[in-house]
């Protein structure tokens, strides 16, 4: 097993959802890595936490990734939110990625979550997708 192509993955997924047109359309620019520091804007799509596990088997090196992708609304209702969930599940899941190390065999859907945060004024959706990657090298 390798963690090596961790940031390979984490960069196409960004790619992927910041390139998408349906994405961009609804939320634009405000794909983010890393939340900046200050304001955010009242919808924005944020790479989460992952958990990684072995995958590897006779023919190479893999991993199975758990990665979630957040989509925050300040917006009354879940209505917006859900909306781009459902623009991100579509751009990643069985989406071509290239990856700069390893490859991705597949990309999934794999739960949701959505919850009001703190007082109720903020959304909160957290879409986790399982993604199988081998590395070879």
């Amino acid at each position: 097993m390798s963690y090596a192509v961790s940031a390979a993955l984490q960069a196409a997924v960004f790619q992927q959802l910041y390139t998408d047109p349906v994405v961009s359309g609804l939320v634009g620019t405000h794909v983010y890595d890393a939340i900046p520091a200050g304001s955010v804007p009242q919808l924005y799509i944020a790479l989460g936490s992952e958990t990684v596990r072995d995958a590897s088997d006779k023919t190479g090196g893999g991993a199975l990734h758990d990665l979630t992708v957040l989509v925050v609304s300040d917006a009354a209702g879940f209505t917006k939110a859900k909306e781009v969930a459902g623009a991100v599940s579509d751009a990643l899941v069985d989406s071509d990625l290239t990856l700069t190390r390893g490859a991705l065999v597949w990309l999934n859907f794999l739960k949701a979550r959505a919850a009001r945060v703190g007082t109720g004024d903020t959304r909160r959706i957290t879409l986790t997708f399982r993604a199988r990657v081998d590395d070879d090298n």
